[in-house]
């Protein structure tokens, strides 16, 4: 059997293979609602053939949001409408799993499909962003407000909340959004975090806002359910949030009960990126080496010969597909095809006629 077709299990979850969907934003809720256009995006995933299905990054309160558009699990109503997708998810055989997130001073923004860019004011049903600091990103809203304790406690409650709303509604799997220059990445890097505060300063205290979520979440949820975090493993920037930090921040998480570490990069300052094929691969290697925790790779992941690779030569434990999958959501089928897997089983009853 291939790397890429051998289950993975994590705590009590067991995931039939190691082709996971990243989580792609849509911009396509009402009031957070995921609707029929999500049922047909994330379950022709499943169907067609990946192990886990990731959510886009689901906000945990409507200030979290990235755009007025995107998703959210901060009530009955949404709770309800992933549920129905779950249900389509795991009746293909996959797993199901939700990003928390919170978009902190990028919240409040245009989601592009109404041809307008940059911050939505409040007259066009935008909010004030909060932030670590009042620093707003470039392009955005100008005003984000560096959030108070309280503010910060409120924040840690409504990633506790969101969890337990997510495992009634079936998801298998959490992963906390800590990537991309969303809030927590912006209390991590002390490119965006300014504070004086314990939550600023020194790497222990720019990690505590995450370590709190964390361990709030792991409170939350019964042992068995996996928890994971995606990170920047870099800010590509000087003097920002770097690779060292992220193996030594992996080594926490690891001990606060994070199962996997769903590595990408940049986002949280406009800069330069080296582009190209698996480029994110080397930091997903380096910390699954250097901190002992099983980790993701994501990033120009292309051909199945290319991903076999990476699982083969101990790179990661699982790669994650995104814009690949929307070209292609039966990528994991064709890879199965190509690498001379032959269990049926993958394939849906309905197609199993095209894997003879």
């Amino acid at each position: 059997m291939s790397q890429m077709f051998t289950p993975l299990t994590l705590r009590d979850v067991t995931i039939r293979n190691r082709v996971w969907v990243s989580p792609m934003c849509q911009y396509s809720a009402v009031d957070g609602v995921p609707n029929d256009w999500h049922l047909v995006h994330l379950g022709s995933f499943a169907r067609g053939g990946a192990g886990l299905v990731f959510t886009e990054a689901t906000a945990v309160t409507p200030a979290g949001r990235i755009s007025p558009e995107d998703t959210g699990n901060w009530n009955d109503e949404q709770q309800a409408a992933w549920a129905r997708i779950v249900d389509f998810v795991h009746g293909q055989g996959a797993t199901a799993g939700i990003q928390l997130a919170h978009a902190g001073r990028k919240g409040s923004t245009y989601s592009g499909f109404t041809g307008k860019r940059g911050g939505v004011p409040d007259a066009d049903g935008g909010w004030r962003p909060v932030a670590p600091s009042a620093e707003p990103f470039p392009g955005l809203r100008e005003d984000p407000e560096p959030l108070d304790r309280a503010g910060i406690a409120g924040v840690v409650t409504a990633f506790g909340d969101a969890a337990e709303r997510a495992l009634a509604a079936g998801f298998d799997v959490l992963e906390v959004h800590a990537a991309h220059g969303y809030l927590l990445h912006e209390f991590l890097s002390p490119l965006s975090n300014h504070r004086e505060d314990e939550y600023g300063g020194s790497f222990d205290n720019r990690v505590r806002l995450l370590l709190e979520v964390v361990r709030e979440v792991r409170s939350r949820v019964a042992a068995g359910v996996p928890v994971l975090v995606r990170v920047s493993a870099t800010d590509w920037v000087e003097g920002g949030w770097s690779e060292d930090d992220s193996v030594r921040l992996a080594g926490v998480l690891r001990e606060a009960g994070v199962d996997l570490i769903d590595t990408s990069t940049g986002g949280n300052v406009l800069t330069d990126i080296p582009v190209g094929p698996g480029y994110q691969v080397p930091f997903a290697r380096r910390i699954r080496t250097e901190a002992g925790v099983p980790t993701g790779a994501v990033g120009l992941i292309t051909e199945p010969k290319q991903a076999e690779e990476i699982l083969a030569e101990g790179s990661a434990d699982v790669v994650l597909l995104a814009r690949e999958l929307l070209r292609e959501p039966h990528w994991p089928l064709r890879a199965a095809y190509e690498l001379g897997e032959t269990d049926p089983a993958l394939w849906p009853v309905q197609y199993q006629r095209a894997a003879r």
